[in-house]
């Protein structure tokens, strides 16, 4: 797979798929189970590593491949970051394979499902490239940051924005 451009994470698991005629798998610890190596899957695992790692954000407050209804239509959020509640989003994370080049279609697809789920943060990333912008309910334009966010910093958007809305 490609080399990313983000540091080494150390906990990644991958192997030969026992019954798939060469293609390899790789251990997804969020889902507890092994799933097909694709490009974007490789971003995805890399990914959610570094913010574990690097970021501080709490694996048992992530979910990948999380189905939402969306006009009827069931739709995945690739990943899904919570507050210590467990269940407030704070953060929706969406991922393109590394040839993929991130456009607005990808940050309209991450609004689309922020409708639904009402993060205050979106990240988006394709292992070359990441971007990170909070979003308010009301303001038509994300304000995007320089660097993703610690999950502290996460908790402290999400605590601003909810004071920015209630007066």
């Amino acid at each position: 797979m490609k080399q990313l451009n983000l540091p080494k994470v150390s906990n990644l698991s991958v192997e030969a798929d026992p019954g798939g005629e060469g293609r390899m798998r790789i251990y997804d610890r969020m889902r507890g189970k092994w799933v097909a190596l694709t490009p974007e899957e490789w971003v995805r695992q890399n990914f959610t590593s570094w913010l574990v790692e690097y970021k501080h954000y709490p694996i048992s407050l992530m979910a990948n491949e999380v189905g939402i209804k969306i006009q009827g239509m069931t739709r995945r959020i690739d990943t899904l970051v919570y507050g210590r509640d467990g269940r407030t989003p704070l953060c929706i994370v969406e991922f393109k394979a590394p040839e993929v080049m991130v456009c607005a279609s990808t940050f309209m697809q991450a609004a689309r499902y922020n409708l639904v789920m009402q993060a205050p943060v979106l990240i988006i990333s394709n292992g070359m490239h990441h971007y990170a912008a909070v979003v308010t309910p009301g303001y038509p334009q994300p304000r995007y940051l320089k660097d993703i966010p610690t999950y502290e910093e996460l908790e402290l958007i999400a605590r601003c924005r909810d004071d920015s809305m209630t007066g």
